[in-house]
């Protein structure tokens, strides 16, 4: 299947899955308080199957196009309604009620997210890597930083850290603020110490949250073994299989420059995207050379090059560097619900550090970057597109509780003013409103558009 199938694939399921949970959530709260649910419907356009429940007169519809879907209240904003059915009309029920049912849309989102990420914890467990690290990239804040091999970080800014991924996000949040970075660090003598990240202007530091700029962490590495420079899966099709490489090839130099490992093999291709290299290789204890025509692709915006193979082996950690355990039903839960108000925590610094111009409005993604990532991770099993599915859940329950009209956080908001005020927004602030909402969804998602077309084509 082609990167662009699974894409595309990858985005519509991930699509129909969770806005039909965030709108279940609607429809869920709506009918136990009493509201008249006129349609539940997944997907849009022209129903491919509907029945009506002769008992409520619920429509349950399954539609052509499978973006999402909605739910459809009886509301006298929208046209008549029965003298009968007034009581049960969205308008009718009490402020409670109807900021009630608005929150409940982003409390599915949160709730499945939840019982997903236990439910794979249960499954597979947790893996997590002791942020041990290696030395840092060279003239990388880390290395200004004095972050030394063999060091282990116990705490970013005072808040305590156990693993690598944990690191990562606590650096990327404190770049989100401007306070001092600092971070607690163990080294291999037993030793604790104090090392501080400098910053030559708050431009560069803001340049650090860029997403083409800060994937290694701050010039952060994890203490790994090398893996020898050995082909395993040479991809049908690609540059190498083209030139003649096998599976089991061992690479041995570049344009006359030895590869010490596979790690310097990729660093040294991605720096000759659209050139030829001479490659120098290993074969059954012969040795010979090709040439390669490296093509060309864009990554976080950047123009790197590619040749279309996979190491032999996954990378080899030093002995007490991986940690794996396998939690019971009640700590999973309590683990993924630990975990799901992390990943909400950090969204709530990097759109905070948008608005406020401390963190680059290029980590926007829009629809193409959603449905690159979701095949990416469909293409890398099941537990990679279940993690992702985890935290789009959050992100679409974190961002409808924005105070946007049109989103559900902008309805609770007029709501609850109409709740105080004791009557209704006129319907001259109520049309302002949703012009206003619609006006900043078209700006955001114009800009997370363009991030996307400058990620993909540069």
């Amino acid at each position: 299947m082609s990167s662009i199938v699974l894409s595309l694939a990858g985005f519509l399921v991930l699509v129909c899955v969770l806005v039909t949970v965030h709108e279940f959530g609607h429809y869920w709260v709506a009918r136990r308080l009493g509201f008249k649910v006129l349609r539940f419907s997944v997907g849009f356009g022209r129903p491919l199957w509907l029945r009506r429940s002769e008992r409520s007169g619920t429509e349950y519809v399954f539609a052509a196009v499978p973006l999402g879907g909605y739910v459809k209240l009886l509301d006298e904003r929208e046209g008549p309604v029965a003298p009968a059915e007034l009581s049960r009309s969205f308008t009718r029920r009490p402020h409670w009620q109807r900021i009630a049912v608005l929150l409940a849309g982003p409390a599915a989102n949160f709730l499945f997210a939840i019982l997903l990420l236990a439910a794979m914890l249960l499954a597979y467990g947790t893996t997590e890597l002791r942020p041990v690290q290696a030395a840092p990239l060279a003239n990388s804040p880390a290395a200004r930083a004095g972050v030394r091999a063999g060091d282990e970080v116990l705490a970013v800014n005072g808040q305590p850290v156990s693993s690598q991924a944990g690191v990562c996000v606590s650096l990327i949040e404190g770049l989100a603020s401007t306070r001092p970075l600092t971070l607690q660090l163990r080294g291999s003598d037993g030793k604790q110490r104090q090392a501080q990240f400098s910053f030559a202007s708050p431009a560069e530091r803001r340049a650090l949250t860029d997403p083409a700029s800060a994937p290694e962490c701050l010039g952060l590495q994890i203490q790994q073994l090398p893996v020898r420079a050995v082909l395993g899966e040479v991809m049908a099709g690609g540059p190498a299989q083209l030139a003649g490489l096998r599976s089991g090839d061992e690479i041995l130099s570049i344009d006359n420059e030895p590869v010490r490992d596979f790690q310097a093999l990729v660093a040294m291709v991605n720096a000759h995207p659209g050139d030829a290299i001479a490659v120098q290789y290993r074969r059954n204890g012969v040795t010979a050379s090709t040439r390669v025509g490296v093509i060309a692709e864009m990554q976080d915006g950047v123009r790197i090059g590619r040749i279309k193979v996979r190491p032999s082996m996954l990378p080899e950690f030093p002995p007490g560097i991986e940690r794996h355990s396998r939690p019971g039903p009640l700590k999973a839960l309590a683990m993924a619900g630990t975990e799901a108000w992390a990943m909400t925590r950090f969204q709530v610094h990097m759109i905070w550090g948008m608005l406020a111009g401390e963190v680059s409005v290029k980590n926007l993604g829009g629809p193409i970057s959603i449905a690159k990532y979701a095949g990416d991770s469909a293409a890398a099993g099941f537990a990679t597109f279940f993690y992702y599915l985890v935290q789009v859940s959050l992100m679409l329950g974190f961002v409808n509780l924005l105070p946007i009209p049109i989103l559900d956080g902008g309805q609770v908001l007029m709501q609850s003013i109409e709740w105080l005020k004791g009557s209704p927004l006129s319907e001259r602030m109520q049309l302002a409103g949703q012009q206003l909402g619609i006006a900043l969804v078209l700006l955001l998602l114009g800009l997370a558009l363009y991030n996307d077309i400058t990620r993909q084509f540069g």
